[in-house]
């Protein structure tokens, strides 16, 4: 075969390819701006056609497209190990002859490498994924993006399209599991209120541990009721790269970023689901015969007579007399199997070179877990994002989202509902056989009756406005160099009624019959004695303006510096107001006018806070090998007094792509890419209570009487501490990414070390309350944690089946290393050195089987055989509170995952 090398401009390597791709018998190879081509003569014209047909392959042919479906003209394909190879043409079409056991190799500049063993299969579909995929992916920061590859800090990211697939009704429950380093633990499934508590690299102080919520931009919003169709992607910065966040960053950040239009002809997108929730665990409670004979164990015990016969145990038990002996399961008859839940989303994307836009509509429903349920949630919400291109330098955008958020309750709490159900003795009857509600224990707390609407309604309506206004432009003057502007205000209104009137349970004495061999029933009023109605009413508002200065250029193509210097200024408002009326005439009228005028109240305040801050960060790479990365917050708060109010909060990180060096892509080339890095920095915390700088005062319970009119009288809230601030996190990372087999195994892992220092608490354990002493609460705790996070993932493409496969896990354990202890408490249950929140308690060894082992060890007053075996920890012959013991656990987990 005749071979020649043609070496052609990129720009025109597609108008070349379809002129020469007429002659057949040419195959291609292309490599860098190389194009080699062969040329092979057919050799088997003269040959016998059968015998030709029983050794020919037949041809494999395909197509292979982007992501997006479009198909791509210029891959080029090679069979590996051998210099063979084609391209696709304008149709994104291929052939090529090749053994069954021969691989084909796809590479396309700007898409990741692909690696096809056809088999049997003569006609592939074969899809590539660009390299934004992997490391030239573009990751949300703090005030930016920044390109995977080149990225420095411990910071992870999840596309929306995954959180769409979670059923939940809230976000911040589809977020477990998803991101390493990220701990979400849901503690209600309460419609409305069953937000999860998130934790990035678990808890850090003894005071807020929870993260800073960014969205689009705009810091301190609210995450949980976003609806999952209308994210792009949501960001989280565990290490110093959240420091451009200053003093609010110190339990890292979470950015989510919406969805936004693009060029393309509109776009509808419908998302349904209708799904049904059950609780966890329902615990197994005594039937009535069981309960029954352990009251008469526990009378046993205390050598009392027993409360049961053995007769009255056997009918609890064989069900013969239901009316008398009853054997009711309290969480059968207030809690249904299933409650329903639903969610709709309908979304248009579209737009042209000039101006892009999404449009997005949900809504949401979540019913309660009781029978004939007063609780549910229900939410309507809108978002609109446009961006306009003005000219070749001016863009702008405008952002609008809102929704209305409903939350129905009973009077009671959720709480009091389970406590009650937990308390139902068995042999109470929930119902009578005429389906009235039967008795309570105590309080009227009948749960059948206190988990519906017959005690009265509580109610919230919520109403949320977000808007932004963004202008960017790129100074035509000097390449690189841009400036931008956002401006936003967000407003929040929640009315809130709760109306509580009096409820009826029925008793009977039994012996009691009507005419039809009924029971007798009497009727008793629980609750209030007459109705009573509280409305409230919260408007909150807020400001953000912020301008930013970009620049980015590239010295001797190798030297790659970008730069940020922002301003920014919040402010922020909130007002509330409520009032109470009772002796309403008829639970019919439930409005404040009808209600009596005697003891009616109510009452009122307002709040304002601002905060003003400066901002930057410096990127340099070297030729994309090495990298290094600084960011820095000066943060002023309205919480501190004002010769203390602003502080510096930097960090700084760098990184290694070993991956580019010669002497790795020469030896360890199968591990495609590979980066170490490292960071360090100081972030702050200020989720304390504001202005406790400050001596402030206010009303007392107290009267003070002047000439028969009463006065409220004024007391002192609380000591001043001048010298209050926030908290430090000194936060050290370090870290490394690598990519294996062509891009489709991804790991990477990170350990870090915080230590936070400054920890706002109150020096009272140490001072007696005999003193009569006050303290405020003083910078003066130390937090140390330590652990790791990491993620294994692997994508890849068997024919049209796409698939990926991910699994990550996080580790963290924090110890208390100062805070104020009681002076003089045993080594042992002090909880410096433990982990924060762990208890006291007694450490159990057993059981007392006999009297002799009861005799033969210390026990408590009374034991009898079958009580616990306490361990005499400080081995002084006795069981009390000096034997319990520091417990390490906590509510919270170590490893997540």
């Amino acid at each position: 075969a005749e071979r020649m090398n043609i070496n052609v401009q990129k720009q025109s390597l597609t108008d070349f390819l379809r002129l020469i791709l007429k002659n057949q018998r040419l195959n291609y190879l292309i490599r860098d701006n190389n194009i080699l081509i062969s040329y092979e003569p057919d050799l088997t014209e003269n040959l016998n056609h059968e015998t030709s047909a029983a050794v020919a392959t037949p041809p494999i042919s395909g197509i292979v497209r982007g992501v997006d479906g479009i198909p791509l003209v210029g891959v080029n394909i090679e069979i590996k190990g051998a210099h063979k190879g084609t391209i696709t043409d304008a149709d994104g079409k291929f052939n090529i002859n090749a053994d069954p056991g021969a691989i084909l190799v796809f590479s396309f500049v700007g898409y990741v490498v692909r690696e096809v063993k056809p088999g049997n299969a003569v006609n592939l579909n074969i899809q590539l994924e660009r390299e934004s995929e992997s490391l030239n992916q573009v990751v949300v920061v703090g005030y930016g993006t920044a390109k995977k590859a080149t990225l420095t800090g411990a910071v992870t990211t999840i596309k929306g399209a995954e959180l769409v697939k979670s059923p939940s009704t809230n976000l911040s429950n589809s977020l477990a599991g998803r991101l390493p380093g990220l701990t979400s633990v849901t503690r209600s499934g309460e419609p409305g209120l069953d937000g999860s508590i998130l934790r990035i690299r678990g808890s850090n102080t003894l005071n807020d541990n929870s993260p800073l919520i960014v969205v689009d931009g705009i810091p301190g919003r609210a995450m949980d009721r976003i609806d999952p169709a209308d994210i792009e992607s949501i960001t989280i910065l565990k290490d110093a790269s959240a420091a451009i966040y200053g003093a609010r960053a110190a339990n890292g950040v979470i950015l989510i970023t919406t969805r936004r239009g693009s060029n393309s002809k509109p776009q509808l997108s419908i998302s349904l689901n209708q799904g049904w929730a059950s609780p966890t665990v329902i615990p197994k409670m005594a039937d009535a015969a069981t309960y029954a004979q352990m009251i008469n164990e526990i009378k046993f015990y205390r050598q009392r007579d027993p409360l049961y016969t053995p007769e009255m145990i056997r009918k609890y038990k064989d069900g013969s007399d239901p009316l008398s002996y009853p054997n009711t399961d309290w969480f059968k008859e207030t809690f249904k199997p299933y409650s329903s839940q639903n969610y709709a989303n309908v979304s248009v994307t579209g737009g042209s070179d000039n101006v892009r836009y999404m449009f997005s509509v949900g809504t949401k429903f979540q019913d309660g877990t009781y029978r004939n349920s007063a609780t549910n949630y229900s939410q309507v919400n809108f978002r609109s994002n446009i961006d306009a291109k003005l000219n070749d330098y001016i863009r702008v955008s405008f952002d609008f989202a809102g929704r209305q958020e409903k939350r129905n309750y009973p009077t009671k709490s959720s709480g009091r509902i389970y406590s009650a159900t937990l308390r139902g003795k068995p042999n109470i009857r929930a119902f009578w056989p005429n389906g009235l509600p039967g008795p309570d224990i105590e309080r009227g707390e009948n749960p059948v009756v206190l988990a519906t609407s017959e005690t009265g309604y509580d109610r919230d309506k919520t109403y949320v406005l977000e808007s932004i206004a963004k202008i960017d432009i790129a100074i035509p003057w000097i390449k690189g160099l841009s400036v931008s502007g956002n401006a936003s205000f967000d407003k929040a209104i929640s009315n809130k009624k709760l109306w509580q009137t009096p409820w009826s349970l029925y008793y009977w004495d039994g012996q009691s019959f009507d005419a039809n061999n009924e029971p007798t029933l009497i009727k008793g009023m629980r609750g209030f004695s007459e109705p009573r109605l509280t409305q409230s009413m919260i408007d909150g508002g807020r400001t953000m303006m912020n301008a930013l200065v970009n620049y980015s250029t590239t010295i001797l193509k190798k030297h790659n510096i970008k730069l940020l210097a922002g301003i920014e200024s919040i402010k922020g408002d909130t007002m509330n107001f409520s009032a109470f009326r009772r002796f309403f005439i008829t639970p019919a009228a439930d409005q404040l006018f009808a209600g009596g005028d005697m003891n009616k109240d109510n009452s009122g305040s307002a709040s304002v806070n601002s905060r003003l801050n400066y901002f930057g960060r410096v990127n340099y790479n070297f030729n994309e090998k090495y990298l290094a990365e600084f960011v820095f917050r000066y943060d002023g708060s309205y919480i501190f007094p004002e010769k203390k109010r602003f502080g510096f909060f930097p960090g700084v990180s760098l990184g290694w792509r070993i991956s580019q060096e010669e002497f790795w892509k020469e030896n360890i080339s199968f591990i495609r890419d590979f980066k170490i890095r490292g960071s360090w920095g100081q972030t702050g915390n200020d989720r304390i209570s504001p202005y406790q700088y400050l001596s402030s005062y206010g009303f007392s319970g107290v009267a003070i009487f002047d000439e028969g009119v009463e006065n409220k009288a004024l007391a002192e809230l609380r000591i001043p501490n001048p010298n209050v601030t926030w908290e430090i996190a000194n936060q050290a990372n370090i870290g490394f990414d690598a990519l294996f087999l062509n891009g489709r195994l991804s790991v990477t892992a990170d350990y870090f070390n915080n230590l936070r220092t400054n920890i706002l608490h109150f020096r009272n354990a140490s001072v007696p309350a005999t003193s009569g002493i006050t303290l405020p609460r003083e910078n003066i705790g130390e937090v140390l944690n330590k652990g790791f996070d990491f993620e294994i993932g692997y994508k890849d493409q068997a024919g049209d089946f796409r698939y990926a496969v991910s699994l990550n896990g996080g580790y963290q354990k924090n110890k208390i290393k100062f805070w104020d202890e009681t002076p003089g408490a045993p080594v042992y249950q002090q909880s410096t050195g433990h982990p924060m929140n762990s208890g006291l308690y007694y450490n159990s060894m057993g059981i007392f089987k006999d009297q002799a082992t009861i005799d033969a060890y210390p026990h408590w007053d009374n034991a009898k055989p079958g009580d616990i075996i306490f361990e005499d920890v400080n081995k002084d012959g006795q069981i009390n509170g000096l034997d319990r013991v520091r417990y390490n656990k906590t509510d919270l987990p170590t490893f997540s995952g």
